[in-house]
């Protein structure tokens, strides 16, 4: 088993993907959230600081890598392969207009590569060009990313999932009051940001979004 095939089966078997941005942490520092989101048993973390300079990414982002090691988490990057490459992180998430996915994954042939996709097409496009996994989204109203386009629905999981043979990922606006809409529709890795990173109890947060994810897979 290659090591890209060995992260993937992490992946699969994954549940609530939680997406850490410092300024989203309610006054505390993404390491500290990051302590209690792997407390709770996550195992699938994505580092997303779109606003902080190189040395404080590599810094942080190095910290992260041995916190997630040793809870046995994966560690995605969003956007910067470079700091994926530099911090060993699993994987690295990319955007419609990040590089492409073919020039990644020729630099970065073990990692897992994510895309943000709106679109049928656009999803099927990165599973031609060799993404790991796709995102779908924003699926709601969402305060954590500025929005150039209206929001999808739920609805969207039905037109993609379908006809991609890839595990996904979605995202945007996710709650515990929508998530079950989502499971039912075959989500097994929802990705959240506030619903966990900016609730007073963290841990308990993010165990009771696993619990739900959990109940509708067994």
């Amino acid at each position: 088993m290659s090591r890209h095939e060995e992260r993937m089966a992490r992946f699969k078997t994954s549940d609530l993907y939680v997406v850490i941005t410092e300024a989203f942490c309610a006054g505390r520092t993404s390491l500290d959230v990051l302590e209690q989101v792997l407390a709770a048993g996550v195992t699938l973390i994505q580092f997303r600081e779109k606003e902080w300079n190189d040395g404080q990414l590599y810094e942080v982002g190095l910290e992260y890598r041995k916190r997630c090691t040793e809870a046995g988490a994966l560690l995605i990057v969003n956007n910067r392969m470079d700091i994926a490459q530099a911090i060993d992180a699993d994987g690295v998430h990319l955007g419609q207009g990040d590089l492409p996915i073919p020039v990644v994954r020729k630099l970065a042939a073990d990692m897992i590569l994510g895309a943000s996709t709106h679109t049928l097409r656009q999803a099927q496009q990165a599973q031609s060009e060799g993404a790991s996994y796709y995102n779908i989204g924003p699926i709601y109203p969402t305060q954590t990313k500025e929005l150039s386009m209206d929001v999808l629905g739920p609805e969207m999981i039905d037109t993609i999932a379908p006809h991609i043979d890839l595990p996904f990922s979605c995202m945007g606006g996710i709650k515990p009051h929508n998530l079950e809409d989502l499971l039912h529709r075959g989500a097994k890795h929802p990705a959240v940001v506030t619903a966990v990173t900016a609730q007073s109890d963290i841990a308990s947060a993010a165990m009771a979004l696993r619990e739900k994810i959990l109940n509708a897979n067994q």
